[in-house]
């Protein structure tokens, strides 16, 4: 009872947390729900415009605008006079207490009138002109007593160029020129004015149109079919921009999360509804019942995000993944449930729902039909091809009924299809991530671990080699009886061959793997060989943990026997102690019996296998006999009370044995001898 209620809890809890994370990301305000793109016809009817607004340029405009006014732009810097006055009243004062020896007269006032000429050109820093290179600047404003000119930047003067022609066509030796050092009167003038071009700029700047037209209100903005090129394109963007926004502002969004509220909810309750009506076995099956729901929950989420952020097109979502994968991992009914409650709180968030609804919901019968066993990586292609395939011819058909055109059809949409199918291609390694993050085996992985050559299984049949014949047999007569009665032949063909793996710790003490009429229990007494055999399900237990084998297979090895008794040594012990009261718990299996229809299959198909090699005529009257009264016993002893087997079913069952083992030890016809003798040349043959 507290398991029930604690599952009961966790069950409710993850519900409501599913319901809570779909509403989150569904959009709450009225959004401009059309998807377009640049250069393909537009999908919907006439546009118009419910209001006045600018038609905004694009990014790629105004970054034109901006580059053009940068390149256009001239930067400020102020020429500093006072900087020249002090550097030619050094120079003047320098020579008549210095350099009038050095230099004559005539020299100094050489020098100095070309020290004036440069400072009167502008001397700018090194660092200042390769800036100017650097952004390809030719002309700049420089401000000198308030006055602003403009002045081309290959006429400034660097402190290099100065000095240059400072001593341009010198006789002075350079011990001469070292003493004036001539380069200490040379500093720039022409100054960077960081604060007045960053004004300049922003003012330059603002005066960039954001657009480059207007639309009125009940203006047509684009008819169906029209080709949205650039400037269409800008006009819808503009639009859905100004939407928004006053969306934004005057959005009321109570009733709408109410409305969703009451839309998710119902749709859980619709779900939560069916499993418990239809699939209550998934109630205790947590690991099935999380997958559902996460994979509403994710796909709606995934959707409710796209159409908030208008980020790419929903029909780019792969939605029957989820068929796909519910199908693989649960089953066909479930999926399709599933998927219709996946596709109806999708469509609330769109601005065409109708389509989308016809779209998804025949993808998603297609999937489910086209895909019951994944046992090959081919079927998923051709599942994803007839899929495309319902897509494409129900999107065909709803354009054909609503345009009657085919110039008006939305080709943009069939490319969309292409994106999704490739998109569902992820299931095929998806799948192996569920199987490890839920417990569950796919059939990809059962017919993997039924490889015979594999490791454990090259083992058993070279170590025990009986038991590997027995479980082959057992195999092939539980897969067949599952396949007649629509269970599932994959997984119980698989479980079949590791059901006794356990045996390979004390392979001799198993009937099938002695030889010679020897058993190593006839000096044993009865209790201690019952342990020896009843031990090997837990020795397989530890065996398939320890080679990873899936829970599935290891609930094979748990189950095959029940809680049966060794019958053998039990009646054995019985009747060398008569008057004793005998512990059964020394001769029964600790079970647990079989609670899916695989493994009850794999139970009957174990005793009736084995016990077919005790025959000592293989009649029809005896095989059918023998397995009357196998599977009969099982039945009074209550190893199938758990299992979902109906009379039909068990009764399917028994029909299939006994045709199967009637084929395996069917003998040959007695042929006649001849009564009149041969001549040499005469030979006979036997049929096989």
């Amino acid at each position: 009872m507290f398991k029930l209620r604690q599952r009961t809890i966790i069950e409710t809890l993850l519900v409501i947390s599913c319901i809570a994370l779909i509403i989150y990301f569904m959009p709450r305000d009225t959004k401009f729900n059309y998807y377009f793109s640049l250069n393909t016809p537009w999908g919907y009817g006439q546009l118009m415009s419910d209001f006045d607004f600018p038609i905004y340029k694009s990014k790629d405009m105004l970054q034109a605008e901006h580059d053009s006014l940068r390149k256009s732009f001239q930067p400020y810097f102020d020429m500093d006079t006072q900087i020249t006055v002090q550097a030619l009243e050094q120079f003047k004062n320098d020579y008549n207490s210095k350099f009038h020896t050095l230099i004559t007269q005539q020299q100094y006032n050489t020098y100095r009138r070309r020290l004036q000429n440069a400072y009167n050109k502008g001397i700018v820093s090194l660092e200042n002109a390769e800036k100017m290179k650097r952004d390809s600047l030719h002309n700049i404003k420089i401000i000198s007593d308030n006055v602003a000119f403009s002045s081309n930047i290959d006429k400034l003067n660097t402190i290099k160029s100065v000095y240059e022609q400072l001593v341009y066509n010198d006789t002075l030796s350079k011990e001469t020129l070292g003493a004036l050092k001539l380069e200490e009167y040379i500093q720039p003038n022409v100054l960077y004015d960081s604060v007045k071009t960053k004004l300049a700029y922003n003012d330059l700047e603002a005066s960039i149109s954001l657009s480059d037209g207007m639309v009125q209100k009940g203006q047509k903005i684009i008819t169906r079919g029209e080709i949205v090129d650039e400037k269409l394109y800008r006009a819808l963007e503009s639009y859905r921009y100004e939407w928004d926004k006053r969306s934004n502002e005057n959005r009321h969004t109570g009733l709408t999360l109410l409305g969703q509220i009451l839309i998710v909810t119902m749709a859980f309750v619709g779900m939560v509804s069916f499993i418990n009506i239809y699939r209550p076995a998934y109630l205790r099956q947590q690991n099935k019942f999380i997958l559902i729901f996460l994979l509403i929950t994710v796909f709606s989420i995934t959707v409710g995000t796209m159409v908030s952020t208008h980020t790419g097109n929903v029909y780019m979502v792969p939605f029957a993944m989820a068929p796909v994968l519910l199908c693989l991992f649960v089953d066909s009914r479930t999926a399709f449930m599933a998927h219709i409650i996946q596709t109806f709180i999708c469509s609330t968030m769109l601005s065409a729902p109708h389509i989308f609804i016809l779209i998804q919901i025949a993808g998603g019968c297609a999937a489910i039909f086209s895909l019951r066993e994944l046992t090959a990586r081919s079927q998923l292609f051709r599942t994803v091809f007839i899929i495309l395939i319902s897509h494409a011819l129900t999107c065909f058909a709803y354009e054909l009924i609503t345009e009657n055109d085919f110039s008006k059809l939305n080709l943009s949409m069939y490319i969309y299809f292409l994106i999704s199918g490739g998109l569902l291609l992820l299931a095929y390694p998806l799948m192996f991530a569920i199987e490890k993050l839920f417990g569950f085996t796919s059939s990809v992985t059962l017919i993997e671990l039924s490889n015979i050559n594999n490791e454990l299984l090259s083992k058993l049949s070279q170590e025990a080699p009986g038991t590997f014949q027995h479980s082959m047999q057992v195999g092939n007569l539980a897969a067949e009886a599952a396949r007649r009665i629509g269970a599932n032949s994959i997984e119980v063909r698989t479980g079949a061959l590791y059901h006794d793996i356990g045996k390979l710790k004390n392979p001799i003490y198993f009937t099938e793997n002695q030889s010679g009429g020897i058993s190593p229990h006839s000096t044993l007494a009865p209790e201690n060989s019952a342990q020896i055999i009843l031990k090997h399900v837990k020795d397989g237990v530890a065996i398939a943990e320890s080679h990873h084998l899936p829970q599935s297979i290891k609930d094979f090895i748990t189950t095959h026997h029940g809680t049966s008794k060794t019958g053998y040594f039990y009646i054995t012990y019985k009747n060398a102690h008569p008057d004793e009261e005998v512990d059964e718990t020394m001769f029964t299996y600790s079970g647990p019996k079989p609670t899916t229809r695989e493994q009850a299959i794999l139970m009957m198909a174990d005793s009736v296998e084995a016990a077919s090699h005790s025959l000592k005529e293989y009649t029809e009257s005896k095989i059918n006999e023998q397995v009357e009264n196998i599977i009969n016993a099982q039945l009074e002893n209550g190893q199938f009370a758990q299992a979902p087997l109906t009379f039909k079913d068990i009764d399917t069952i028994k029909a299939t044995f006994k045709e199967r083992l009637k084929a395996i030890y069917h003998t040959r016809i007695s042929y006649p001898k001849e009564t009149q003798p041969t001549t040499p040349n005469q030979s006979t043959t036997a049929e096989q």
